[in-house]
Formats: structure tokens, sequence, C-alpha cells
């Protein structure tokens, strides 16, 4: 789904709740990666469960991409990805809430601020870039139910259709692989004192 325009964006209604948007100045891997669990379990996000603490850094460290945090109630509410393209394209990676705000009818206005911020690409976030000139998204049936009319209602069109077969393993295994054993502890240690590596079980 595209929007050309960023006249074409159209407001959704405001929520009961209020809810901020920050932007994540410093790049995490490891938040990243909770974002997308927590928010993607239930509609089937499974593409990077294969990638290592490595290709989640790599990817979430590049000026082009930006993620912002969605806070409601002190609570984490959602996020959503963006990455500045070459040509002006603006790619919505995700976009969602997480699971204590779905169905109460956030998705709409989170999906605006999220289009917004897309369309202030080259001004306050990817500045090297340039400006958008086209913002886009890739969904499929195995999102929320009410996902294609939420895009259709903030303005985007349908840019292209295709349908296939996809391989979707169990949204509850989420391996993540950790750099050491967290059983281990490695003490240091005063010198007047004795200290050995514990490990506990």
């Amino acid at each position: 789904m595209e929007m050309c325009d960023a006249a074409d964006l159209r407001a959704a209604p405001p929520p009961d709740i209020e809810m901020t948007f920050s932007r994540s100045r410093v790049s995490s891997p490891d938040v990243s990666r909770a974002l997308y669990a927590a928010v993607g379990a239930r509609v089937c996000w499974t593409d990077r469960f294969p990638w290592s603490h490595e290709d989640w850094r790599a990817w979430v460290d590049r000026p082009e991409l930006a993620t912002w945090i969605v806070m409601a109630g002190g609570t984490i509410a959602g996020f959503f990805e963006i990455e500045a393209q070459p040509g002006g394209d603006t790619e919505i990676h995700l976009v969602g809430l997480t699971p204590a705000f779905v169905g109460k009818g956030y998705g709409g206005h989170l999906v605006e601020q999220c289009v917004r911020r897309a369309w202030q690409r080259g001004e306050s976030w990817a500045e090297h870039t340039g400006p958008a000139t086209r913002v886009w998204l890739r969904t499929s049936t195995l999102d929320h139910p009410n996902a294609m009319g939420n895009y259709r209602s903030r303005g985007f069109k349908v840019a292209a259709e295709t349908t296939r077969s996809k391989l979707v393993p169990d949204p509850r295994l989420a391996p993540w692989p950790l750099p050491a054993d967290p059983r281990t502890v490695a003490r240091t240690c005063d010198p007047a004192r004795t200290c050995d590596e514990e490990l506990i079980r």
C-alpha cells in the first residue's frame, strides 16, 4: 500500500488516553527484538526469528532507520519502525500495539502518527536522506483483521497485490541466543577476599 502525497493523510479519531511518541535516539537490538515479539506474536511476525543478535544490531544501527516507542498510561503501548530509502521512498516496516492496547480504537491514531513522522523524513529524522516522496508499507492476510481498513481510512491505496503461500513457524518460539550463559556470574573481588566464579543453577 502507498501514499504519494502528505496531503492524502486523513486523521483518526483521538484516543481516550494520552499517547506519547518518542524516537529512540540510542539503537538497541535488545529493545527492538522485544518490541517485535510483544507486538507481532499475535499477528505472526516471524520473519526475524532466525536473526542473531548481530543481525539485529546491523539492522537497527543505521542512520536511515528510525524507531518510535509509544507510551500510554505509563506503559509501552506500541511502536513503529520506518526506513528512509533511496529516491524518497519511505517504508513503514513495522507498526503495531502491544496486546493490552489492541481492540480499544487506538490503531487509527497510531497509524496516523506513524505516517506523519514518515512524511517528516529529512527534517526531524534521517536528515541526510532528503524529503519523502512516497510512504509505503506491506500487509497481508496474517495481519490484524482491521489493518487493511485502517490503512485505507488513513489515505493509503493498494499499489500491488500478490498471492503466495508462506510457512509460518509457531510465533511462541522466539529464539534469542544470548552471548553468554547468564547463569554464570563473573565476580570482581576485593584482593583481600577469596572469590571464585559462581555458577547459579
